[in-house]
């Protein structure tokens, strides 16, 4: 089974899964255990809240033996991003932050250059950075340049299910990037999409408003984990490019013939 990698260390599992708005905390985690994610991302403002509702939700997270990756949602500075994440080391033990800094309330695009910035302060404090970013490819050059092993492009807007729509733009960026884990990160909606993502040569995806929206999330958790493993096992089986033209699958030259005989 192949694995991957984020920083120095290894999973099997490349479908990565958000915890936010499910029906019911029950319902979240089957969800998760359908998935097989081994990784679940966690707002540090919900932990942060405290109170018997943190510490019940954080002891629901313990029970599924998951590595956590808290992240900084709905900071709109690079101020407000670097104390969100230098709380969430305290809260969570870790040096993971899946960084957000949000330019825009309508789209929830990426402040990408607060998000450099950003980056850059984290990774020099001993963060290890999972920048949430745009399919731009000179954003995530600099984002490696700034420390980051690990780049999150999204392929649409957060929640809008809209699937890949920059295929080229990710697809130029998992091949100027070869070395660096890549990870589409939001607007996922569909399990096909993930295969889509996964058959570019992305090492994982990443989801949440997809499942946990889902009529039923559970099934929807297990949809998604086997359209990645099909995309991921695709990808590494090597696939034949598009072409403009028909190619018949049976060769004619060699193939016998019969003729009328009068």
């Amino acid at each position: 089974m192949s694995t991957v990698k984020f920083y120095d260390r290894e999973f099997t599992s490349r479908l990565l899964i958000g915890t936010a708005r499910y029906p019911s905390p029950k319902i979240m985690q089957e969800a998760i255990r359908a998935a097989k994610s081994q990784i679940v991302t966690v707002s540090v403002r919900r932990e942060s809240a405290g109170g018997k509702a943190g510490s019940a939700f954080w002891s629901l997270i313990r029970e599924l033996d998951v590595t956590v990756l808290p992240n900084t949602a709905g900071c709109r500075s690079v101020r407000e991003a670097v104390t969100t994440a230098k709380l969430a080391r305290e809260l969570f033990g870790t040096p993971w932050i899946k960084l957000e800094v949000i330019a825009d309330d309508e789209t929830l695009q990426p402040d990408v250059v607060g998000l450099v910035e950003a980056a850059a302060i984290l990774v020099k404090d001993g963060f290890e950075v999972f920048p949430y970013t745009t399919e731009d490819l000179s954003v995530a050059q600099r984002l490696v340049d700034a420390g980051c092993r690990v780049v999150m492009p999204w392929a649409s807007p957060i929640g809008s299910a809209r699937g890949i729509v920059n295929r080229s733009a990710l697809k130029l960026m998992r091949e100027r990037l070869p070395d660096i884990t890549l990870v589409v990160d939001a607007g996922l909606g569909a399990p096909s999409h993930a295969a889509q993502a996964m058959e570019l040569g992305y090492d994982a995806v990443l989801l949440n408003t997809a499942v946990s929206q889902a009529a039923d999330p559970v099934a929807m958790a297990g949809a998604f984990r086997l359209a990645v493993e099909a995309g991921r096992d695709g990808f590494a089986a090597g696939l034949m490019d598009a072409r403009d033209f028909a190619s018949p699958s049976t060769p004619v030259v060699g193939t016998p013939f019969w003729h009328a005989v009068s």
